[in-house]
């Protein structure tokens, strides 16, 4: 992603993203996830991580000392210690990271395989990789069926289910420790309910918006 034509594209993208983020339906998504990886995260220690993504942190909890952030472009640089550049060319050295969240990222990138590839790259061998992706047969899945639904965020690019990228992670030596489901609504709803939350969760059904891989190498 390195002609200007390609960062403009980006730039566009993430600003929808941003917007979506923010509003009521992606602020109820995003407590869902927030409160999925919370657990987890809680428990990871370690020098340094990266989440790449539009939306907020979701790992401010963890004990992590140095946790940074990514953005396409200065414009979208929230702190100076933002990692600004593209997303397949992080410039960072191999196996640094102890942390690496991509979040909703592999469904709108025209590159996803080099997204991800070089997430792999600069997590520690030790480390942990989670991956959040939109479920293509949750409610917001089948709401997809309107072509309407595909042209703006977060409906808009190529939706995988969890079996798909666990098989992207298994063909860069990752193992799938864990697939969790999160963001359950009713049809029409905000996905802020929680006793579908509390149900969902516990049984782990694959009935949800979205899902979070946790994946180690």
């Amino acid at each position: 992603m390195s002609n200007s034509r390609e960062v403009i594209a980006l730039a566009r993208l993430a600003e929808e993203g941003r917007r979506y983020w923010a509003s009521t339906p992606g602020q109820a998504i995003w407590r869902a996830e927030r409160a999925c990886i919370g657990p987890l995260c809680e428990r990871w220690f370690g020098p340094h991580a990266l989440e790449l993504g539009f939306g907020p942190a979701l790992t401010d909890m963890c004990p992590v000392h140095h946790s940074l952030r990514w953005a396409p472009t200065e414009a979208f640089a929230e702190t100076p210690s933002t990692l600004v550049c593209p997303p397949d060319a992080l410039p960072l050295p191999d196996g640094c990271l102890n942390l690496v969240v991509v979040h909703h990222l592999l469904e709108v990138l025209p590159n996803p395989h080099h997204v991800l590839q070089e997430a792999v790259r600069v997590t520690a061998d030790e480390g942990h990789l989670v991956l959040f992706g939109w479920l293509p047969f949750g409610i917001a899945g089948w709401a997809r069926l309107w072509p309407e639904q595909r042209r703006h965020f977060p409906g808009r690019g190529r939706w995988r289910s969890p079996a798909r990228l666990r098989d992207w992670l298994t063909f860069v030596d990752f193992d799938t420790h864990r697939v969790d489901y999160c963001g359950f609504r009713l049809p029409g709803g905000l996905a802020r309910n929680a006793v579908l939350e509390a149900v969902g969760r516990r049984h782990n059904l694959p009935l949800s918006d979205c899902y979070m891989i946790h994946a180690r190498r």
